[in-house]
């Protein structure tokens, strides 16, 4: 049976969806307004707040990004540098606010891990004993720094935005002999997602395909109902961008949930395991007063005298229900009453000739 477990919470077909509350860098280099979208996050019932870890030093080509690259121009109303690289410094944390929010994390009760982008993070990561590592679409293909990652040990969150299922099949290749703690996110790594590229059949794809992997969605579509449409298909981890507001500074708020949202989504994939019972068709308790109340039953049409044989044209079809079923009107035709009837009077077995053996035999 496939199976996840991060920090102690089993994830598998049986269970309820695993939801990732992805902060990222909402938090806005902040680290009080990270603690407090932890806090919001854990009380909108997400199992998992998630952070976003780059290693930026300044070493002589910097550890991420080409000198071009890090020092592109980045003008613009979301920006928190003049550079690409600066701006993407102003929103990193170190190794003390990782720790003072590991264990505000563990204080209320959410498991907090993160998206490693290069191997210093992986070594920054795994030396603060986080319990999941995330990858991002973007490094699908980073084999070398999959592998680097899997050696951990650690869970790894796989998403696969921008991929093709070569890639998929060639990332799942290289982690797994090395660590099955595997979870294959399905990702369409449009911000936000148009809902006709979300294909949330890939879900199916990947379950039949990888049969002993947890399988996920990763979602940047605007809403939460393909959540609950994805757990249908069989997915058991959900990630969505969480925010405390759209209106924020940043690339991310505007298809991020805020807390009402995120709150809904939790609840709707909590309802939907329960909802999908066991497969199993029965009658429930609380169904019987409504179908009484609905349904119908076999009726005399009109006054009928003792010792008539019932014709079609005796017999009507009324509400309320409880009494003899439509169903049985081909047993009745024919048979002759033991009694009179009344016109609307429920017919029954006890006013039928034969109903003993007819009662036996039903």
């Amino acid at each position: 049976m496939r199976k996840l477990v991060i920090n102690g919470q089993g994830i598998d077909d049986t269970t309820d969806c695993y939801t990732i509350a992805e902060i990222g860098h909402n938090h806005q280099g902040k680290l009080k307004t990270c603690m407090e979208m932890f806090k919001v996050a854990r009380e909108c019932g997400a199992d998992a707040v998630k952070l976003q870890k780059r290693d930026l030093q300044k070493r002589d080509n910097r550890n991420l990004y080409t000198k071009a690259g890090y020092e592109k121009p980045y003008d613009n109303e979301n920006s928190y540098g003049a550079t690409y690289g600066e701006h993407r410094e102003a929103l990193e944390f170190g190794e003390r606010e990782y720790r003072e929010l590991k264990a505000y994390a563990r204080e209320i009760g959410v498991t907090l891990f993160a998206t490693a982008f290069d191997f210093g993070s992986v070594d920054f990561l795994a030396k603060l004993e986080m319990p999941a590592f995330k990858v991002a679409s973007g490094d699908l293909k980073n084999i070398p720094l999959l592998r680097y990652m899997a050696q951990v040990g650690q869970p790894i969150i796989l998403s696969t935005g921008g991929g093709s299922m070569e890639d998929v099949n060639r990332a799942y290749d290289a982690i797994m002999p090395i660590n099955p703690q595997l979870c294959l996110l399905q990702c369409t790594a449009g911000y936000p997602a148009a809902f006709e590229e979300l294909n949330l059949n890939v879900i199916t794809t990947f379950r039949e395909r990888f049969p002993q992997t947890v399988v996920g969605l990763s979602s940047h579509d605007n809403g939460i109902a393909m959540a609950v449409a994805a757990y249908m298909l069989g997915a058991r981890v959900v990630e969505k961008h969480f925010t405390l507001n759209h209106t924020w500074k940043g690339t991310d708020h505007a298809f991020s949930l805020e807390p009402i949202g995120f709150q809904k989504m939790v609840r709707d994939l909590r309802r939907v395991r329960v909802a999908m019972g066991d497969g199993v068709k029965r009658v429930y308790e609380s169904e019987v007063t409504p179908m009484v109340k609905m349904g119908k039953q076999l009726v005399a049409a009109r006054d009928l005298p003792a010792g008539h044989a019932i014709r079609r044209e005796d017999l009507a079809i009324k509400s309320p229900g409880g009494g003899l079923q439509p169903y049985e009107i081909d047993k009745v035709i024919g048979r002759t009453t033991r009694a009179a009837l009344k016109a609307d009077e429920a017919i029954t077995f006890e006013v039928l000739n034969g109903a003993e053996t007819w009662k036996k035999v039903a």
